[in-house]
C-alpha cells in the first residue's frame, strides 16, 4: 500500500490551515530578512533613517511569500487569498504592536501599512495562482 500524502487544499475555499501556514512562513521569512537587517544596519555605514525603508521591504517580501504559497494551494482567485493574506499579516502586527508598545496609536503610518499590505498580497496571490 502507497503512503497518502496529506492535501490541505481540499477543505474548502477558506482553508484555515492553508492561511495559518502561508502566515507561518511569511513571519518566519520577515523574522529571518530583520535579522539580517539589523546586522547590516549595526555593523555597516547604513543610518538609523533606513528602518522605515527596511522594516516596509521586509513586510512587504513577507506577505507576498505568504500570499504566493496560499494561492499555489488554492489555485484559484488569488488576489482575494492574498488580499486577506496581506490584511491579517497587519492586522496581526497591530495587535502585537498595541500589545507591545505602551502608547501605541493607529494612525496614518499604520493605516498606510495596511494598504501596503493588501496590495503586496493581492500582487502576491496573482503571481502565485500562475505559477506552474
Amino acid at each position: 500500500m502507497k503512503a497518502e500524502k496529506k492535501n490541505i487544499s481540499k477543505a474548502g475555499p477558506f482553508n484555515i490551515k492553508i492561511y495559518g501556514y502561508g502566515l507561518m512562513r511569511g513571519y518566519i521569512i520577515s523574522l529571518l530578512l530583520f535579522l539580517i537587517g539589523a546586522i547590516l544596519i549595526t555593523y555597516t555605514s547604513m543610518g538609523e533613517g533606513t528602518i522605515p525603508l527596511v522594516t516596509s521591504v521586509i513586510m512587504i517580501v513577507g506577505i507576498v511569500y505568504s500570499s504566493i504559497y496560499c494561492s499555489v494551494h488554492f489555485k484559484k482567485k488569488g488576489w482575494l487569498h492574498g488580499g486577506i493574506i496581506g490584511l491579517i499579516y497587519v492586522l496581526i502586527l497591530v495587535l502585537l504592536s498595541k500589545i507591545f508598545i505602551s502608547g501605541y496609536t493607529i494612525g496614518r503610518i499604520a493605516l498606510y501599512k495596511t494598504g501596503l499590505g493588501v496590495g503586496a498580497g493581492i500582487i502576491g496571490g496573482m503571481l502565485g495562482v500562475n505559477i506552474k
